[in-house]
């Protein structure tokens, strides 16, 4: 298992690693010590998944403010999913910054999002199912979100981006410029 730090801090892409033969493949997804060891002392107190049967679905982008935030880490166990995290820790130098990630059951590849980012996804393909583990339990009083198309955030979605599966409370979140300060960053 690798864990390779992208260019915003505290967000991290793991990559199990695939030990294959001719009737297919054994990975390691999930390993405490090396996480505890490469993102922080965090337990998961909750697996989700989430099944989307359209390509160019889009949820989020999603969070939860204390004291129930989350840290998610996602995976793709069906289909192919650009999966994004958006800084939202007031003061940090990467503060309104994303990055994107393609997880698919092949690459393996899993994103850990630590909480005070915001959190989406577009699935490429249909039938596409994310799991994830959160290191808090969902709470509706705490859920919170931001707006997708955000232009001051300017994520790159893939042009298969539909709008129009947007749930009704994904079309109403805030931009950044309006969302309070729920998460404050700190060295």
């Amino acid at each position: 298992m690798e864990f390779i730090p992208p260019a915003i801090s505290d967000v991290m892409l793991v990559a199990p690693r695939h030990i294959g033969d001719e009737r297919g493949y054994f990975a390691e997804t999930f390993h405490a010590d090396r996480f505890r060891r490469a993102c922080g002392d965090w337990v998961f107190v909750q697996d989700n998944e989430s099944r989307s049967v359209k390509a160019g679905t889009v949820r989020g982008l999603h969070f939860q403010i204390a004291p129930h935030a989350q840290g998610k880490l996602v995976r793709c166990t069906a289909g192919a999913l650009f999966d994004v995290a958006v800084d939202i820790r007031r003061g940090s130098p990467t503060y309104g910054q994303w990055l994107g990630e393609m997880l698919t059951p092949e690459n393996g590849m899993q994103l850990w999002v630590p909480p005070g980012f915001a959190h989406g996804f577009c699935t490429i393909e249909p039938e596409t199912v994310i799991c994830y583990k959160v290191t808090g339990y969902y709470s509706a009083e705490h859920d919170r979100g931001l707006a997708w198309n955000d232009p001051a955030i300017a994520v790159t979605w893939p042009d298969i981006a539909d709008p129009e599966t947007l749930s009704h409370k994904d079309r109403m979140q805030p931009r950044l410029a309006n969302l309070p300060e729920y998460f404050n960053w700190s060295q």
